[in-house]
């Protein structure tokens, strides 16, 4: 388990020129599974989802976990990895981050019915060092491409690379999360 404040930048990429991006140090499929708050269950020593055992937790985290109630949670399957994620609040381009590897999903059924986001993940370093991770979308968000950069501090000094456009950073409704529930929003319209 990761416990960190996680400071990013968000920009919007113009994908329609060339993509420098995919020259990257590494790339990763990823698929976004946003949890629905009423079915989470935190107790003293774990995290479940409407009954099933996600991940055990430490009286830290607990305290970590009670402190604050308005938690974005999800479920990133990355290539071979499953992460549950407990994200707070964000303020500007910071957020409370909490991380733990999940060892089986195997019984947890209806997970395709939760809110998602399927994308590619080019990590590319920058000129000045900083990791970039570029965000490519699938299906129904085809043709978005959004960047971030994490950061140390909330004044770093970043290089914007020439293919970064308009920054994001602070928009909610540019947020995975956010896009992932218009995506189910609109998916349920139509039905």
């Amino acid at each position: 388990m990761a416990i960190n404040t996680e400071i990013e930048r968000r920009f919007l990429v113009d994908g329609r020129g060339d993509k420098p991006w995919r020259e990257c140090h590494s790339k990763v499929n990823i698929k976004q599974f946003y949890l629905d708050s009423a079915a989470l269950e935190i107790n003293q020593q774990s995290i479940a989802y409407s009954g099933f055992e996600l991940v055990k937790i430490t009286p830290e985290e607990h305290g970590i976990l009670v402190s604050e109630n308005n938690w974005t949670s999800r479920i990133r399957i990355a290539d071979e990895d499953t992460i549950l994620t407990m994200k707070g609040k964000r303020l500007r381009a910071s957020a409370t981050e909490l991380e733990w590897k999940i060892n089986s999903m195997s019984s947890m059924h209806n997970l395709e019915q939760l809110p998602h986001v399927v994308k590619t993940r080019y990590n590319k370093i920058s000129n000045d060092g900083l990791m970039w991770e570029i965000d490519e979308f699938e299906d129904s968000l085809a043709g978005l491409i959004l960047a971030e950069v994490e950061l140390d501090s909330q004044d770093q000094v970043v290089e914007i690379p020439s293919w970064v456009g308009m920054e994001l950073t602070g928009l909610g409704n540019w947020s995975n999360a956010a896009l992932a529930k218009t995506l189910a929003n609109a998916s349920s319209l139509k039905k």
